[in-house]
């Protein structure tokens, strides 16, 4: 009876392709958004992953912070460091001090301090407006990223303000083409700088390819005319108490800050462990509101298929009567209408996951084209949701009008017009 069943549901989906179609809309968006969120949230935290490496799993992060009670401070308005993006308080108080005082440390093996702007960048008759890394020559020692041609700048040369800069990729093809960028001096701002070392490309999260490097001093004091810092990045000896080495860092700058009270803290302190758990709190939350988001479209279909079943059920009244008369029982009737409901939600639930799939590699390849270091991943288990919820959908919404049908009276059934 099950594989009767079966068979006159397809048959009465073959028949209403188009009210089929129709039908399955919200399945197949609702389970199309799920695909694409978590494969977009796979291919997300690659690039998370990538960016992360380059600077190891024993670093420590420590970025300037508006405290709330903090009022705007005047700063140079070339300076347009990490804490000001949105609040326009500008922390003045991260200074060298703190970066000596930190590489003194037990497990502080080396550390560098970072001071950013914008500024035009030019040779010749080309000109581009970039931001550029004011970074301690330290930084080599910590980030893995690697020279596609030249060299470093040496610590000596960042001591001494000396004006020489490390190209993005991007940067030195956008100014040079295809010459050799080495040797050859650019315009920073009114500045001539000596080209030293060009950069492999190294996808946006990390500063991008369009970036500029030079000497930390020779930003503070020759473009920006600052003596502070937004951020300073430490390497750690052993990643182990990375936890005790950050408190110890959070007193450190507390004493230098004379802060007392941590509320009125103006800078954060993380681990790149720390970071990375933040981070996947925030875009776990993101991928639960979306895919909040996508189960209203399959709660939406789910109400289209049962209203469709139950005027598929009215429809063929006269028939369930009829079959009725000559012997089906309750469970029969059921039977067919429940499969056929469950039959249209996985039909809704395929077509949504090859979807899903299209659209998910579509994303990678723009991404891709972005030079993201993005990955075309699926997760077997968005593909096992995709069936289950279509068919969970198909039982919930289809029962009510499969028990109508079988619940009928096969005398008024019969008399049905």
């Amino acid at each position: 009876m099950i594989s009767k069943s079966l068979r006159q549901s397809l048959k009465s989906i073959k028949a209403n392709p188009v009210r089929t179609v129709l039908t399955t809309l919200g399945i197949v968006i609702g389970i199309a958004t799920v695909i694409l969120v978590l494969s977009a949230g796979a291919g997300f935290h690659n690039i998370i992953d990538s960016q992360l490496a380059t600077y190891g799993s024993n670093t420590v992060f420590i970025e300037t912070r508006v405290p709330p009670t903090t009022k705007s401070r005047a700063a140079s308005p070339a300076a347009s460091g990490f804490n000001t993006a949105f609040s326009g308080v500008v922390i003045t108080s991260l200074k060298q001090r703190d970066l000596n005082d930190i590489k003194n440390l037990n497990n502080i093996k080396n550390d560098y301090g970072i001071a950013t702007g914008s500024t035009v960048v030019g040779y010749r008759n080309t000109e581009k407006n970039v931001i550029f890394y004011g970074a301690g020559a330290d930084r080599f020692l910590i980030d893995q990223s690697t020279l596609k041609s030249g060299r470093f700048y040496t610590e000596s040369e960042d001591r001494g303000a000396l004006q020489v800069a490390i190209l993005g990729n991007g940067l030195a093809s956008d100014l040079f083409g295809q010459s050799d960028p080495l040797g050859q001096l650019i315009h920073v701002g009114s500045l001539n700088f000596q080209v030293v070392g060009v950069y492999n490309p190294m996808g946006s999260l990390n500063g991008g390819d369009d970036i500029l490097y030079i000497p930390l001093i020779t930003a503070q004091k020759k473009i920006l005319g600052i003596d502070y810092m937004q951020l300073i990045i430490a390497e750690m000896n052993d990643s182990k108490i990375g936890n005790s080495t950050a408190a110890q860092i959070t007193s450190l700058l507390a004493h230098n800050h004379n802060i007392s009270d941590p509320d009125k803290n103006d800078f954060t302190v993380q681990t790149q462990e720390q970071a990375l758990d933040t981070f996947n709190v925030i875009f776990n939350g993101l991928t639960i509101l979306l895919i909040a988001i996508a189960a209203i479209s399959l709660i939406v279909g789910g109400v289209g298929i049962m209203n469709i079943m139950y005027v598929t059920v009215t429809e063929r009244t006269a028939e369930v009567g009829l079959k009725k008369a000559l012997g089906a029982r309750n469970a029969d009737i059921l039977n067919e209408f429940l499969i056929e409901s469950v039959l249209v939600t996985i039909l809704g639930g395929i077509i949504g996951i090859a979807l899903g799939v299209v659209l998910s590699f579509i994303v990678y390849l723009i991404a891709t084209a972005f030079g993201l270091e993005w990955a075309f991943k699926v997760p077997l288990y968005s593909i096992a949701l995709g069936v289950v919820v279509s068919g969970t959908i198909g039982i919930t919404f289809g029962v009510l009008p499969a028990r109508s049908a079988a619940k009928m009276n096969p005398i008024e059934a019969l008399r049905y017009e």
